[in-house]
């Protein structure tokens, strides 16, 4: 005996009981189950790639991003001691292979760096259109052109002649601090001097933004150094960033919408990086043109030797447009000042802390020569060896207990 309620939408049997759902229940089953095998792949998709590398459990869409609010940039050594060298962290569903180790980031970033041609964007470059056109956020052919060009600058022959330059710098930063009366921040210091030197070799333009106060720095200059310096802060991998950033952290694919939203709205954070990043743009496409113009440009700073190649027609025009110029230029601006002022910082803050290196360090320096005797690239590359391992180890502070 069946007894049939309504339609056709269930049946009993005497039997037993049976229960048969009509089409529409099935269709929405499946398509709860497809959103939710959806959701789940999109959150773990990058995860399954990487999961033989050692790393702590993720959180769901926040991956790892409470680790940094309780250490800090402190994270990833408490992570290296924990899981080696070589460990994954998740920046929201992103993750990335953090290389902890001096000699194996020299495999990766030198000798393994033209196998990895394809590499992701980070969230806050995401935000950024200005910064995506650089050599480490293009892709396939034009990565290829773009790397296999710029090599020429790396040559120890052209670094050697930046030495002179580097030096200028230096004693412009250093002149007045025997005579200062007012305590210097080291880290704010090293920040100017590597602009300015990252200035020099990248753009050929000089910054002064380690000249002696009574030579007064343009206004153009000074509004471009701070356009840069808010640019580069506003790159915050973390949850302080704008809205758009901190959506592409938790849920990517909503961030390239809400960020075309937020930056036409006045006041936010998105608008304000949006209108600053158009006028880094304005400056440096100025720059590329002014220099374009130049007849006499010569070819001791990156982007003379970027546009005599282009104008050689050794590389494709197409390649190296206007926008990919001013951008690979800025690049290295934007790449090597915050490291390399951190690095410097991170090793006085660590010699300060070992008297006895600091006092090895003192004598390899003075027993050089003369203070007025400047050293070339040779003598810093050999006759320098104590104050070499010194930087090489700096981001390790138990190697000093070893010097």
């Amino acid at each position: 005996m069946a007894l049939v309620y309504g339609s056709v939408q269930s049946s009993v049997v005497a039997e037993g009981l049976c229960f048969y759902p009509d089409a529409s229940m099935v269709s929405k089953i499946f398509t709860v189950l497809a959103m939710v095998a959806g959701l789940v792949g999109y959150l773990y998709g990058p995860y399954w790639k990487v999961r033989r590398v050692p790393g702590p459990p993720t959180i769901p869409l926040v991956g790892h991003l409470p680790m940094m609010t309780k250490y800090g940039p402190g994270v990833f050594s408490v992570l290296a001691k924990q899981y080696g060298p070589i460990f994954r962290f998740h920046m929201g569903r992103q993750p990335l292979i953090i290389v902890a180790d001096a000699e194996l980031c020299k495999e990766v970033g030198i000798k393994k760096f033209k196998d990895i041609p394809n590499r992701s964007i980070p969230t806050p470059i995401a935000a950024s259109p200005l910064h995506q056109k650089g050599l480490f956020f293009t892709r396939d052919s034009r990565w290829s052109t773009m790397r296999n060009t710029i090599l020429s600058v790396y040559q120890p022959s052209h670094l050697a002649n930046l030495v002179p330059s580097m030096q200028n710098c230096i004693e412009s930063a250093t002149e007045n601090l025997h005579s200062s009366k007012q305590d210097v921040v080291f880290s704010n210091l090293s920040l100017k001097l590597a602009t300015d030197v990252i200035g020099q070799a990248a753009f050929g333009v000089n910054f002064g933004l380690t000249t002696p106060q009574s030579i007064n720095q343009s206004d153009e200059v000074s509004d471009f150094i701070d356009q840069h310096i808010y640019s580069t802060t506003q790159l915050k991998m973390d949850l302080s960033g704008s809205l758009s950033i901190i959506l592409g952290l938790l849920v990517p694919i909503l961030q390239e919408p809400f960020r075309q939203i937020l930056k036409r709205i006045p006041g936010t954070m998105d608008w304000k990086i949006e209108r600053t990043n158009k006028k880094l743009s304005g400056r440096l496409d100025e720059i590329v043109s002014n220099r374009m113009k130049d007849e006499n440009r010569g070819s001791k700073d990156f982007l003379s030797l970027i546009l005599s190649a282009r104008e050689s027609q050794n590389v494709a025009t197409n390649v190296f447009t206007p926008d990919y110029i001013s951008a690979i230029t800025y690049e290295h601006l934007l790449a090597g000042s915050a490291t390399t002022s951190f690095t410097l910082s991170s090793i006085v803050y660590l010699v300060s802390g070992h008297p006895e290196v600091e006092k090895k360090l003192v004598e390899e320096i003075d027993g050089f020569g003369p203070h007025n005797q400047v050293p070339t690239a040779y003598d810093l590359q050999h006759k320098f060896p104590y104050l070499d391992q010194a930087s090489s180890d700096a981001s390790f502070p138990c190697i000093f207990c070893k010097l």
